[in-house]
């Protein structure tokens, strides 16, 4: 049985939860998600917590057991307190600006690059350079901060481009001149 798996997931008092077999949906101050869980397991709710059990001793249920417990209680944070990434931008000339809710990045092309958030996520500039993506389900966080990072990944000589907040560039040495 699964480690995680086991652990109950709390349930603030702003949060409702409303089970309908394998379908959860959660609602918060943040937003409401809405996720059916994979076969193989069973979640039931007592009081506060929510408690996810595989349905018999099969691997696959086992498999699923301790992913099911981990993807509800993102949710649960999700609406409760949200998630945010953070990337900066690493480069002369490179910057970020929100325009409405659509974020648009000069990252050294020929135009600069807009991107048009999904239902649900919001875009945030400081000093031109930091760049927040904040949102209730951490998936789509994670999926639209890649993509913002996909613009101009960092490069390994000067390490210019967009980064996640405390990525490690691995540099390479330049050239070396004649002697």
């Amino acid at each position: 049985m699964s480690r995680i798996g086991k652990a109950p997931i709390p349930v603030p008092d702003k949060v409702t939860v409303s089970l309908d077999g394998l379908s959860v949906t959660v609602k918060g101050p943040k937003g409401e998600l809405h996720r059916t869980l994979p076969d193989g397991v069973t979640i039931s709710q007592d009081g506060n917590s929510l408690q996810v059990n595989p349905a018999n001793g099969s691997r696959r249920s086992r498999e699923r057991h301790g992913l099911s417990r981990t993807l509800v209680a993102n949710m649960v944070e999700g609406v409760s307190k949200g998630y945010t990434r953070k990337l900066e931008i690493v480069g002369v000339g490179y910057r970020a600006a929100v325009q409405g809710t659509k974020l648009v990045v000069s990252a050294g092309y020929s135009h600069p690059v807009e991107m048009v958030p999904p239902e649900g996520i919001s875009f945030s500039v400081e000093n031109n350079t930091n760049v927040f993506v904040s949102g209730a389900d951490k998936e789509v966080v994670g999926n639209e901060a890649a993509k913002v990072r996909a613009i101009r990944p960092p490069e390994p000589y000067k390490g210019k481009g967009i980064k996640y907040e405390g990525e490690k560039i691995l540099r390479k040495a330049g050239k070396t001149g004649k002697k």
